[in-house]
């Protein structure tokens, strides 16, 4: 794969290959899945014209009904992520809105057709995958994509899944820190059905505000990483300097290669990367509060 990328990227560009799963089957015929990832690097390259990095991972993902519901129209099962990042220019959620139209290009006239993501998006549907975008200016970007497992059509017998005990947290208070409403709600309500007693904030400034006005102590501070005006590394300092004891997750849509190359702040901070199923949340946050 990098052979056929390496030419479109130019010498100044970084590419980082971090495969999460050891084995990864898929139906979909070759050149479509080349094409996808050839498509996404040149609009990766033309949003890095200083450099930076390109960031390809993998990985087997187990999406459970809750978190289909809120992404439909997508069905429970067994999925392939790749995940496909740049630390380029970013968008404005007014581009993102638009990024897999045909003939919608930000390039000047004659550069662009307009066409690569809207290929993306095309091969992708017609694979029964799904595709999410997530993106802020000078942030970079990260296009998820998940395509149907083929493990479990290739078994004859379905394979044992391990049971993920999670305990009720009743009475433990989280600050939850989301810019995107629909997140911030989904989140909250996830959180509530497991007991917990959720302080929720818009934006890193209103939950400094919120915090100061909370009588108790805030056991852990769930945090988007990518917010407009004050940070998630930000908020987190600020928090922990206040309020020591307090355990510290972060959530985002980007991954964590490409978090990393942008805030060094947030190393040894885990991440739940967007989207997260109900299991998964409830996982890391029982994880951060051993």
């Amino acid at each position: 794969m990098i052979k056929l990328i390496r030419p479109l990227m130019g010498d100044d560009v970084d590419i980082v290959l971090a495969p999460r799963s050891q084995s990864a089957i898929i139906e979909i015929d070759p050149g479509l899945f080349d094409q996808i990832v050839l498509n996404l690097a040149v609009n990766s390259r033309d949003a890095m014209p200083r450099g930076g990095k390109f960031i390809l991972e993998t990985a087997s993902v187990e999406l459970d009904e809750v978190f289909t519901a809120q992404h439909l129209p997508m069905k429970p099962g067994r999925y392939i992520l790749l995940a496909v990042s740049d630390t380029g220019t970013g968008m404005d959620q007014t581009t993102v809105g638009r990024v897999f139209e045909p003939f919608f290009t930000t390039k000047e006239v004659g550069k662009g057709t307009g066409l690569g993501l809207a290929t993306v998006y095309g091969i992708v549907q017609h694979g029964g995958g799904h595709i999410w975008v997530y993106s802020e200016p000078g942030s970079g970007t990260t296009f998820k994509i998940y395509l149907p497992s083929a493990e479990d059509r290739l078994d004859e017998e379905s394979r044992p899944q391990a049971e993920v005990t999670i305990r009720r947290r009743e009475g433990t208070t989280v600050l939850l820190v989301e810019d995107d409403e629909i997140m911030l709600s989904l989140t909250r309500k996830l959180l509530e059905q497991n007991g917990y007693h959720v302080l929720e904030a818009k934006d890193g400034g209103s939950a400094i505000e919120l915090l100061a006005a909370h009588n108790g102590p805030v056991d852990v501070l769930l945090t988007d990483v990518v917010m407009r005006g004050m940070g998630g590394p930000e908020l987190v300092a600020k928090v922990v300097a206040s309020h020591p004891a307090t355990r510290v997750v972060f959530m985002s849509g980007y991954t964590g290669e490409l978090i990393a190359q942008h805030d060094k702040m947030t190393e040894g901070i885990p991440l739940l990367e967007k989207p997260f199923t109900r299991s998964a949340l409830l996982s890391a946050l029982d994880a951060a509060l051993q």
